[in-house]
């Protein structure tokens, strides 16, 4: 995501890009960005960003344990003279609404350590833009797809998906309208204001393989009840398969001005498995 967002902000911008690792700093380079080598888990390599940018995209996902964000509170001390922040966190801060359509006002209860996490880090953030005069906007992003982002391996694997009975919807949204998205949410966004990051599909899970299956020719993946399939599929997905809800994008369209150039995954899969051809 960092390097298409890259490729959208370079003409416009000089844009200094952070990454943990050195291996990363000729593709960002390539891209047109000015990569600084220092890592959010160890925060006094933190210590040269100072007063680097005005504007910030935050990308980087929380650690992988725990129920706060420690990565985003390491950054905050070091976050001087930023005019806007946005931050990319996921939907899955609501937890289970049980398939209800839900806009920005819903009342977060996220149901994972990973939600908790990203949790902590709107509140952190969200405190720190009070305080700091900034404009933060968050944008609360569910699947993101493209190309070199489908399910295909699982597919492949055998992984299996819920009934029609016991299934989830599931909401996507494509790369490359991501990252228009996050330019827009820089130029348009209001401050201290929640954007969903979602295409118009409205899909369960076991429909979004049967789709990704179909458009590469592989054979669609089992359905099993949600008694039998806990045995068979890995905890992290499983934990998805325990949500459903479906986001609505009026806030999007309506505020920001977005035109999605994928609006369902049918556009998506078709433009991705055309430039596979």
């Amino acid at each position: 995501m960092g390097l298409r967002v890259v490729q959208l902000l370079r003409d416009r911008y000089r844009v200094v890009a952070l990454t943990h690792t050195r291996e990363r700093v000729a593709a960002l380079r390539r891209a047109g960005a000015t990569p600084i080598v220092a890592d959010l888990d160890q925060p006094r390599s933190l210590h040269r960003l100072g007063s680097l940018a005005r504007i910030v995209v935050l990308l980087a996902p929380p650690p992988s344990q725990g129920s706060i964000d420690t990565r985003t509170r390491a950054l905050l001390p070091v976050m001087h003279g930023i005019a806007t922040l946005i931050y990319v966190s996921t939907s899955g801060v609501y937890g289970d609404c049980l398939g209800a359509q839900i806009d920005e006002t819903r009342t977060v209860a996220p149901q994972t350590d990973r939600a908790k996490r990203r949790v902590d880090a709107e509140r952190r953030l969200r405190a720190w833009a009070r305080s700091s005069g900034s404009r933060l906007a968050i944008l609360r992003v569910p699947g993101i797809y493209a190309s070199d982002r489908l399910p295909a391996a699982r597919i492949a694997a055998g992984t299996p998906v819920l009934r029609h009975a016991d299934d989830v919807f599931t909401n996507h949204i494509h790369a490359d309208d991501l990252a228009r998205l996050i330019v827009l949410a820089i130029h348009r966004g209001a401050a201290q204001r929640v954007y969903h990051a979602v295409d118009d599909s409205a899909m369960r899970m076991g429909d979004w393989f049967d789709s990704v299956a179909d458009a590469h020719g592989m054979q669609r993946p089992e359905r099993l009840s949600r008694d039998a399939i806990a045995a068979r599929v890995a905890p992290n997905l499983l934990s998805f398969m325990r949500e459903s809800r479906r986001l609505s994008n009026a806030r999007i369209k309506n505020e920001l001005g977005m035109r999605l150039s994928y609006p369902t995954v049918c556009e998506g899969l078709q433009a991705a498995t055309s430039q596979k051809q």
